[in-house]
């Protein structure tokens, strides 16, 4: 014989502990008596010892049933919160979503990790910054679930979301020539030392982002290289060089740094979710709809529309407030 323990002779244990009558318990579980009797029986001879003392006149538990009795009710009560927390799992309602991302897309990021919270309270949300390139091999490794990346190559594998656009800046010392305007040719900074995160942290980011230098025939080559915007800008505020900035990093300059419009080609940077390619998992998806819930709100704009030189800047106070993060 079987000598398993299954849910029914938990069940049955219980109906008959509370009932007290075998009669009625077999009347609650909808089976014949001697069937209720006979699972009981079965289920004694498992544990060993005696769980009801039955008499012609009553059915009281033992000791053993009695101590027994609670904890019963315990292992079905966790069995039930277990099977409805793997459904909930499974329909994306709880669980764990890991999301990596560059630091510069934190403005975006945000907006998207709280509409994604309103929506699914219960899931656990672990956040992973890096390169763009730390970001695209996380998800391809299988440790990040969805990424915001910038400027990001296309991969076989990965299917990347156009989040949002935003034109790139000079930032320069208040001290350089050129800060007495509030827009520069990209030429004019050709002779300063180019402060930029490594292009290891991804080629493509790296030549979107300094083509307005090569598009003024400069080498872009980073005299020093960092690997946020924090430590790239307040660089440049203490005066060792200049770099070529997405606006929505320089929305929040130090003492000493400056940004300027650039004149001439406009080039953009493009901000992007990605995911797995073909990855359904409901929580994954929860989190895109979620996304594009912001966007259709309207709050995917990284940057207003450029000043007109000589305005002062004026379109850009317009933008809400950002930090500067990792480079790319």
């Amino acid at each position: 014989m079987d000598q398993r323990i299954e849910l029914r002779h938990l069940r049955y244990f219980l109906a008959v502990a509370e009932e007290l009558h075998f009669g009625r318990a077999a009347q609650r579980l909808n089976i014949a008596q001697p069937a209720l009797s006979q699972q009981i029986r079965q289920l004694e001879k498992i544990v060993g010892v005696e769980l009801f003392r039955r008499t012609s006149r009553s059915v009281r538990l033992t000791e053993a049933g009695a101590t027994f009795q609670p904890r019963a009710r315990d292992l079905l009560g966790r069995l039930a919160a277990d099977l409805d927390e793997a459904g909930r799992v499974g329909r994306g309602e709880a669980g764990r979503l890991d999301v990596a991302f560059i630091t510069s897309a934190t403005a975006i990021v945000s907006e998207r990790l709280r509409e994604f919270s309103r929506r699914r309270p219960d899931v656990q949300i672990k956040l992973h910054d890096g390169f763009t390139v730390d970001v695209l091999a996380a998800l391809q490794r299988g440790t990040a679930d969805v990424g915001i990346v910038r400027d990001a190559e296309e991969r076989d594998d990965i299917d990347l979301s156009l989040l949002a656009t935003e034109r790139f800046v000079a930032v320069i010392p208040t001290e350089h020539p050129a800060a007495s305007s509030d827009h520069v040719e990209a030429a004019a900074l050709a002779t300063d030392p180019l402060i930029l995160f490594p292009r290891t942290a991804g080629a493509q980011a790296f030549d979107v982002n300094t083509q307005p230098l090569r598009d003024a025939g400069i080498d872009a080559q980073a005299a020093q290289e960092c690997s946020n915007w924090h430590t790239i800008i307040m660089l440049v505020a203490a005066g060792l060089g200049v770099t070529i900035a997405p606006y929505s990093v320089t929305t929040l300059l130090p003492a000493g740094a400056q940004r300027l419009e650039l004149d001439g080609p406009p080039t953009a940077s493009r901000i992007f979710m990605a995911t797995r390619r073909g990855d359904n998992r409901p929580l994954v998806q929860a989190f895109i709809a979620a996304s594009e819930s912001v966007a259709g709100h309207g709050h995917d704009r990284a940057s207003p529309p450029r000043a007109r030189p000589g305005s002062g800047g004026v379109a850009d106070q317009s933008h809400r407030p950002g930090s500067p993060g990792r480079a790319s």
